[in-house]
């Protein structure tokens, strides 16, 4: 399974991409949401921070606030 990510800066509660950081990784489609979460926070560098809220929806995970950070980091699968 291909997974893309975009991590990047918020403001006023809102995506801003006044910088962003991408990867897209391959995956086993077995792989649960905690998975990939790690699999593509090790990727960025982000391991160990935890995020303020998590917003699941069908095909695509948010995590606000990694970190204590005015960020947010998008996971996306499926058809992206």
């Amino acid at each position: 399974m291909k997974i893309k990510a975009e991590y990047t800066d918020t403001y006023a509660g809102e995506a801003n991409y006044g910088w962003v950081r991408r990867v897209e990784l391959d995956v086993p489609d077995n792989l649960s949401d905690i998975g990939v979460v790690r699999r593509v926070k090790k990727a960025l560098g982000l391991e160990g921070s935890r995020a303020k809220r998590r917003d699941n929806h069908i095909d695509t995970i948010a995590l606000w606030g990694l970190g204590g950070c005015a960020t947010v980091l998008f996971i996306n699968w499926g058809d992206n």
